[in-house]
């Protein structure tokens, strides 16, 4: 009864000592005493400056040390001393594609490691969602805004010039309304694909795409048309309707005398669906029809012909967007673009054995 009684005590001795721990607010100071360096040092590992400069061994015993007090940055003290939240906006199309959700993660690992946190949101390509993001995150104050507009939001773009909210587009962009921008060539992009199937002696090719206003798919599109003339085949899909636009568009390029031996899809989504069509229809890829999609998802590599796709450069789209950002943030008032590159990864979908 005594060893259970103290037991007790120890454990509720131990649990006093926790919840007095997690209320105590650690301080650089305390860090700087435990380590026996100065609190500008700490300052400067804990907000990434000047590393190269700092021993090693010293930067992760000050890491170390933080992590056992459990130390939390005094965000409010931060945001009073240099007038910033240290808080991006990022406004993607829809965080569950591939593409949204692998760019939303290379922002945030180059955000976090120049001392920022990014809050996300999804426009589910809706205009009115955009606008409602956007006014959620300026009333949140953050810094800066990355931003993947759905079509039809000219507004939107002026209204954050007018109103001096940093931001960046990506992805899509507006060229009637000069603002930093990331992206690809897409023209290019397209017509990678399309000398591609024509190398491999494809003479008739489709392509699907979005009916959209939207600069950056329409450019995918003019690459296919500008390459094969008369002979290109376009079929155009609502977002609303996707699955039955798609299969109409495949049943009208396979019938007739004429029927497409290549078909290029402008998006990973309208690929993915194009191919569980073309699946169901028993038609056998590459050898009746040979595929080109675009951007990377797990589901290219799941089919049982990998599927040839355009490789988008995620990783300088990424991080080019968010240095161009700081820059803003940082009171440059230039206007910013980069337009990176594609690469065109060849796969069985449209190389015949």
């Amino acid at each position: 009864m005594i060893v259970e009684t103290i037991k007790q005590i120890y454990l509720e001795h131990n649990y006093l000592l926790s919840i007095t721990a997690m209320k105590t607010k650690v301080s650089i100071k305390t860090i700087a005493e435990q380590v026996g360096v100065s609190t500008t040092l700490v300052s400067y590992v804990l907000n990434n400056k000047n590393e190269n400069r700092i021993n090693k061994d010293v930067a992760e015993r000050i890491r170390t040390v933080a992590r056992e007090l459990n130390y939390q940055p005094n965000q409010i003290a931060r945001s009073l001393k240099f007038q910033k939240t240290f808080t991006i906006g990022l406004i993607v199309a829809d965080i569950a594609n591939p593409f949204s959700s692998q760019i939303a993660r290379i922002i945030e690992n180059e955000a976090k490691s120049n001392g920022y946190s990014v809050i996300f949101g999804s426009s589910d390509e809706s205009k009115e969602k955009t606008k409602d993001l956007i006014n959620l995150f300026i009333n949140r104050q953050v810094d800066g805004l990355i931003i993947a507009l759905p079509e039809n939001c000219e507004e939107q773009v002026a209204y954050l010039k007018q109103s001096g909210t940093p931001f960046v587009l990506i992805d899509r962009n507006y060229p009637s309304i000069p603002s930093n921008y990331v992206g690809i060539d897409n023209y290019d992009a397209a017509g990678k694909a399309i000398r591609h199937l024509q190398a491999n002696g494809h003479k008739r090719i489709g392509v699907i795409s979005y009916k959209t206003s939207l600069l950056h798919l329409n450019e995918r599109v003019r690459g296919v048309v500008d390459l094969l003339n008369e002979n290109a085949v376009v079929g155009e899909v609502s977002i609303d309707h996707t699955n039955e636009d798609v299969a109409n568009a495949i049943d009208r390029f396979m019938s007739g005398d004429q029927p497409i031996d290549a078909l290029f899809v402008t998006t990973n989504l309208l690929t993915i669906c194009a191919l569980k069509y073309i699946n169901s229809l028993g038609i056998k890829i590459p050898d009746q029809l040979a595929v080109v999609g675009f951007d990377e998802t797990d589901a290219f590599d799941l089919f049982y012909a990998p599927v040839t796709y355009v490789k988008q450069p995620m990783a300088d789209i990424g991080k080019k967007s968010v240095r161009i950002l700081l820059d803003a943030i940082a009171k440059n008032d230039g206007v910013q673009s980069a337009v990176f590159d594609t690469e065109l990864i060849v796969r069985q979908s449209s190389v015949l054995s």
